[in-house]
């Protein structure tokens, strides 16, 4: 059984300030195959072919054969860049969108944070052209790429409530949901989300 939006309390309810964003974001622990959104987003490789972890459960999820089939209309995909597809064999959802992290081998650089919130930006920007309302995310990156979760979560955290306090994206989204695997994840997300509501407690 799919899990609804309307079942999970926004960051709005834990922290009363900033209606605005976190009246739009949700922080959610469990299997992204299993949420009821418009669109979930998929830590693709650039071949687009599946793989393991997240990559590999929507894959299966969808059907591993009728999904491939829909991306290999696409001749691959670049770090950063975003492609979509139907939900295939996820009937909670309406579409699929395919994005490649950047891979961090040895130091992180300013180059690599640009590719992570491409990824994220690329992702939201294929769910208003395409009319989806609501979009969970899993965390790009961050598992056999080499991504530092904490890194990542600043990273995605600033990104995110940037993008959702610009007016021109205010009506744009609904919601956005921030589906964590692993309870490092979903520790530092609270920790850079405490940190963006404690500045509208103390203005």
């Amino acid at each position: 059984m799919a899990t609804a939006l309307e079942e999970l309390p926004t960051l709005f309810h834990k922290y009363g300030v900033a209606k605005n964003v976190l009246g739009k974001l949700i922080l959610w622990n469990g299997d992204i195959t299993r949420i009821k959104v418009d669109a979930i987003v998929n830590a693709a490789n650039s071949r687009l072919a599946g793989g393991g972890g997240v990559d590999g459960a929507i894959h299966r999820a969808a059907g591993h054969a009728t999904l491939q089939e829909e991306c290999r209309k696409y001749s691959g995909c670049k770090v950063g860049k975003a492609v979509i597809t139907s939900g295939c064999g996820i009937n909670h959802i309406k579409n699929i969108i395919h994005t490649v992290g950047p891979q961090v081998y040895g130091k992180l650089s300013e180059k690599h944070r640009d590719d992570l919130i491409s990824c994220y930006r690329s992702s939201l920007e294929l769910a208003v052209e395409n009319k989806l309302s609501s979009i969970a995310f899993c965390c790009i990156s961050t598992g056999v790429y080499g991504y530092p979760h904490n890194a990542a979560a600043e990273a995605v955290t600033d990104f995110l409530t940037n993008w959702l306090e610009n007016d021109q994206n205010k009506d744009q989204i609904s919601h956005v949901v921030l589906v964590t695997f692993m309870p490092v994840d979903q520790q530092c997300y609270e920790k850079y989300f405490d940190e963006f509501a404690a500045k509208f407690k103390t203005a």
